[in-house]
């Protein structure tokens, strides 16, 4: 396999036309991740700090570094930039007061408030692996409970199949809706039984705090063993149906991004490789490549949803 170095590949190669026609500072996004990883807007450390136990399915990987994960960011309700969530989300993102509506095919619909939502179940901390479709990889240790938990309490009908997850989208908060990127809001979703699968967080915090304005605030979904597009971050709504949605990154590009979106090596995206990753914190963009894991090293716990299906073909 071909590896071309990081300045022989152009912006076109490594980031959805939409998004690298209007990203300004793409090398200078990269200069920072490489000296630094540090946003000036970004402070060292998360301010409110969560009570958790440590959680199942950690990985012993070592963590990537808070600055890195908090300044290194896809947000683009605040921006094509990697660094835009950093530079906006803490200063323009309200988090509080905030509520996640909860419907659809279940017998017991609600509104929560995040507070009262963070109290269904008792919070872990897991480490889980996340895995860019850009190619870079990080480990992040990541706090809440599965989501599987919220949804035994809505109590779903025989008619539910999926789970629709759609995020804010505020033009007051949201500087980033303004560049129309997307069809906005951000839409994501999960069959039923991937939501229900324990290793899917609803996530409150990272690092033992507060999740920080561009990393979702204050409630987001994390599904490790898919790229990271798929957890959707700010949640406002839950809803629960009977069809396959549509989800923002498949109607803007089906070609490249389709629902299931598994980490798959042997399944590459259109315009390049996925069959390595470079770790977030590792020497920048010189940082040693390293093969990309099926299922993002989860294939042990997940593979079994996916028995049967060709997965080239539901990617």
């Amino acid at each position: 396999m071909l590896i071309r170095r990081p300045t022989d590949i152009a912006p076109s190669e490594i980031t959805p036309p939409v998004v690298w026609q209007q990203r300004r500072a793409l090398l200078r996004s990269a200069a920072a991740l490489g000296l630094t990883g540090v946003a000036s807007a970004v402070k060292a450390q998360p301010e409110r700090k969560l009570d958790a136990k440590p959680g199942p399915y950690s990985t012993m990987e070592r963590p990537t570094p808070l600055n890195f994960a908090t300044s290194y960011c896809n947000f683009y309700e605040f921006g094509a930039d990697k660094e835009d969530p950093a530079r906006y989300a803490p200063k323009m993102l309200h988090p509080r007061p905030w509520a996640v509506q909860v419907d659809g095919e279940v017998r017991k619909a609600r509104t929560f408030d995040i507070d009262e939502l963070m109290k269904l179940a008792a919070l872990e901390e897991r480490i889980y692996r996340l895995r860019c479709v850009e190619a870079w990889s990080a480990v992040i240790p990541w706090v809440g409970f599965s989501l599987s938990e919220l949804i035994k309490r809505v109590e779903p009908t025989g008619n539910a199949k999926f789970v629709e997850f759609t995020t804010l989208a505020d033009p007051k908060q949201m500087p980033g809706l303004s560049a129309h990127i997307l069809d906005w809001p951000y839409v994501e979703g999960l069959r039923l039984d991937e939501a229900m699968h324990p290793l899917t967080l609803l996530t409150f915090g990272m690092y033992g705090a507060v999740l920080p304005n561009q990393n979702g605030a204050p409630v987001r979904i994390v599904v490790p063993w898919k790229y990271g597009f798929k957890s959707a971050k700010s949640l406002v709504r839950i809803r629960l149906v009977e069809k396959q949605p549509l989800n923002s990154w498949q109607k803007s590009a089906p070609n490249e991004y389709g629902f299931y979106s598994n980490v798959n090596p042997n399944v590459d995206h259109p315009r390049w490789s996925q069959a390595t990753e470079r770790r977030l914190g590792e020497d920048g963009l010189f940082a040693k490549r390293r093969p990309t894991l099926m299922f993002n090293g989860y294939a042990d716990q997940v593979a079994s949803l996916y028995a049967g299906m060709d997965l080239k073909r539901y990617f």
